[in-house]
């Protein structure tokens, strides 16, 4: 579907990947993976037309649609949420509106076997097929929907763009290139900006309703409950394997181990042949042994053993100085912004050496708490930091407060006192900063790079308390696992930000859920969190019940005691019980017809797939798929209303 053939890049004359090679198929879920630097973002960019390689070329068939979304971009500002995402149909619009101007062309035309007029029947065709593809539902509905996966409130959808923040405004982008069902979706970090709810939101959508997408990401977690293919980029080349990110790994090991024997083989046998040049070099009668030799050691072509050696990254941070037995205490904490209340009545209290989280959706109030902890946001109630508190602070935007136009020497140097100025390029050493990549400017850096290099600037100060704002943004894997080891024999106290499952996994025995203006302790780690939503929460997440549905039942009353529920179910009428039943027969009715509808479009879908696979790809067989999976798609729709509209029901009558 998109080929990738002899590709070649250079930066500087540095070669970044050299004659890659390789297909995207039509239901591909591929993690491209690397290390911060090898050319993730580049070779996406490449693949979505927006750069140009050094040589090979992109191949792909003709109205083959891409959509790409970048780590970091421009959004409008001149008009609201519902109106800007609607701009994702443009391109359908244009093809109805080419569609009918084609058609009235054919009804003018009477020259039926011209070259131009079986190019219009073409035309035709192709329009028909690809509005039947994305006629998968009602606009508005689809609409709705992807905002509310995406955790958009409904009240949200007339406020104007202007009003969000940065990471809301990469959502409004996000919800717009799922809409618009390109037939390959390429994503760039599309996790750094989404809470939990709205990640496990986003794994649904890729799983059952895109095409192929090809993903950069550096939550574990999400590239293994989307991805089936990994492609690594590792010196310069590619290596791809049809399995999930968490094989690879186990894979990848054992192909550098065979890449390390037959680097040692090979360093071996050329200290032998450098050994008998010496030995025999002056000696006239093994003239032609060495000749021969010198010739053999010029054909060898070294053996690279791939970008695993991350041994010299070892971040520890420094001993923490003693705090007091509670380095913070919150008792009845709230913050406002005008009239909106964004929590109130905090109270916690945490132990010296305790690690903490801090979760929930976005616009909740995570990082204004941390804000009001680091005295630069004001509040009301009591926030007491203990005795001897030093705080370590890293910022969501930490890494663009970095100046672009000095070195990475130049950034270190500054901030260090004492002997640690006479160790800078050790310790950059030691983050792989080392040799010429010391003397970069700061601008040239990945994403990643930048965060590693905020996270030096944190390590240079002893500290016990870490508060770390999303630290894993733009960390590759690697590198946040050796992060997340550190954390774990940090001697402090610690308390993280973020949206990351794998990262908090094993680090962290406290879970602080920030949502609805309250902020609630849950004791243990963020899977038993997680186990605990899933049996309250996350089911009507999964059927894509709307947020304002949830809030309204979070508002009512608490449930009346059981005696009580059962004196008012007396007071009803043989009549009204009657009524009642029936109401919910007929929808578990309505439940069962769609499921049983779902169940035989997976069938038929099933079966025209195989055609396609056993080499039918007829014009027909072809249209009979997209309709199909047209028609799958908006069974799964009624389905999801009327489970939804039961459990409501239910809900209303117990």
């Amino acid at each position: 579907m998109l080929t990738i053939n002899n590709l070649s890049v250079e930066f500087s004359a540095r070669p970044l990947f050299d004659d890659v090679s390789f297909v995207v198929n039509k239901t591909d879920k591929i993690a491209l993976t690397g290390k911060n630097g090898a050319g993730k973002s580049t070779l996406l960019k490449i693949m979505a037309g927006l750069q140009q390689p050094t040589g090979g070329t992109v191949a792909m068939p003709d109205g083959l649609t891409v959509g790409y979304l970048p780590q970091q971009m421009k959004v409008a500002d001149e008009t609201s949420v519902i109106n800007e995402v609607k701009k994702a149909f443009c391109s359908q619009l244009d093809r109805q509106a080419e569609l009918e101007a084609v058609s009235a062309a054919l009804a003018e035309r009477t020259d039926y076997e011209s070259e131009s007029y079986h190019a219009l029947i073409d035309r035709m065709e192709y329009l028909n097929e690809r509005i039947a593809m994305e006629s998968g539902g009602n606009m508005e509905a689809e609409i709705e929907r992807t905002l509310l996966g995406l955790g958009f409130l409904r009240n949200d959808f007339e406020r104007p763009t202007s009003e969000f923040s940065g990471g809301w405004r990469m959502r409004i982008e996000l919800a717009k290139l799922l809409l618009q069902r390109p037939d390959v979706l390429l994503l760039d970090e599309p996790t750094n900006h989404l809470d939990i709810e709205s990640i496990q939101w986003l794994e649904q959508f890729l799983q059952q309703k895109a095409r192929a997408v090809v993903v950069v990401s550096h939550d574990r977690a999400f590239i293994d409950n989307v991805c089936t293919r990994t492609i690594e980029i590792s010196c310069g080349k590619i290596y791809d394997y049809k399995v999930p990110y968490s094989q690879f790994v186990e894979l990848r090991k054992e192909r550098v181990e065979q890449q390390m024997r037959a680097y040692e083989n090979q360093q071996k046998q050329i200290a032998d042949i450098k050994d008998f040049i010496e030995r025999f070099r002056y000696k006239p009668t093994k003239a032609v042994q060495v000749q021969s030799r010198i010739k053999q050691l010029e054909k060898i072509v070294p053996i690279e053993v791939d970008e695993v050696d991350t041994s010299r990254l070892r971040l520890k941070f420094p001993p923490a100085p003693r705090s007091g037995d509670y380095p913070l205490i919150v008792v009845d904490v709230g913050k406002a912004f005008g009239d909106h209340q964004v929590f109130d009545h905090a109270e916690f209290t945490l132990k010296r050496g305790e690690k903490v989280a801090f979760v929930g959706k976005n616009g909740e109030g995570k990082s204004t708490m941390v804000k009001c902890i680091m005295g630069q946001l004001p509040h009301t109630g009591d926030l007491r930091l203990g005795h001897n508190v030093k705080i370590g602070y890293f910022a969501q935007n930490q890494a663009q407060l970095l100046d672009g136009e000095i070195t990475v020497f130049d950034t270190i140097d500054r901030v260090a006192t004492g002997d640690i100025r006479t160790r800078i390029r050790d310790i950059l050493g030691a983050f792989m900063f080392g040799g010429e990549a010391a003397d970069k400017k700061v601008k040239v850096l990945s994403g990643g790079e930048k965060t590693r290099l905020a996270m030096i600037r944190l390590l240079l100060e002893p500290v016990n308390l870490l508060i770390l704002d999303e630290p894993t943004n733009h960390l590759d894997i690697k590198t946040k696992g050796i992060l997340k080891d550190a954390l774990r024999d940090f001697d402090g106290t610690l308390i993280v930000v973020s949206h990351d499952r794998d990262f908090l996994d094993g680090l962290v025995d406290k879970v602080y859920e920030f949502g609805g203006g309250r902020v609630k302790e849950n004791l243990g780690g963020i899977y038993d969190f997680l186990r605990s939503k899933n049996m309250t929460h996350l089911k009507e997440l999964e059927l894509t019940k709307s947020q304002s549905v949830r809030q309204v039942s979070a508002e009512q009353p608490r449930p009346e005691a059981p005696a009580e529920t059962a004196r008012q179910s007396r007071k009803l009428t043989y009549a009204e019980q009657r009524e009642r039943e029936k109401a919910r027969k007929r929808m578990e009715k309505r439940v069962v017809d769609a499921e049983k509808q779902v169940g035989e479009l997976e069938t038929a879908l099933a079966e025209v797939e195989a055609r396609i696979a056993a080499g039918d790809t007829s014009e027909e067989t072809l249209a009979l798929y997209a309709e199909t999976q047209k028609n799958l798609e908006n069974a799964m729709s009624v389905w999801e209303l009327a489970q939804t509209e039961l459990d409501e029901y239910v809900g209303s009558c117990n």
